[in-house]
């Protein structure tokens, strides 16, 4: 189930308060409708995972934007 939530914020990465926001919400509810968790205080908890396991995923994005970004730049300071 982690590697989902990576993948999530790899991909919603770009828009990452909203990609975080999806996840604490999302995840915990997720858990919910499949059965695998009940309700209670320990669904803060999944939250807090799903919030840090996504912003891991965002990290990675972002990330990779910034590098392409110099990367693009030292390109074009060539030409």
């Amino acid at each position: 189930m982690i590697p989902t939530l990576i993948l999530f914020g790899l991909v919603f990465g770009r828009w990452w308060r909203l990609a975080l926001l999806a996840a604490a919400i999302g995840w915990p509810v997720l858990l919910l409708a499949i059965g695998t968790a009940t309700a209670g205080p320990d669904r803060i908890g999944a939250a807090g995972f799903a919030i840090a396991n996504t912003g891991a995923g965002v990290t990675m994005h972002q990330g990779a934007r910034w590098w392409v970004r110099r990367y693009r730049q030292a390109r074009q300071g060539r030409a």
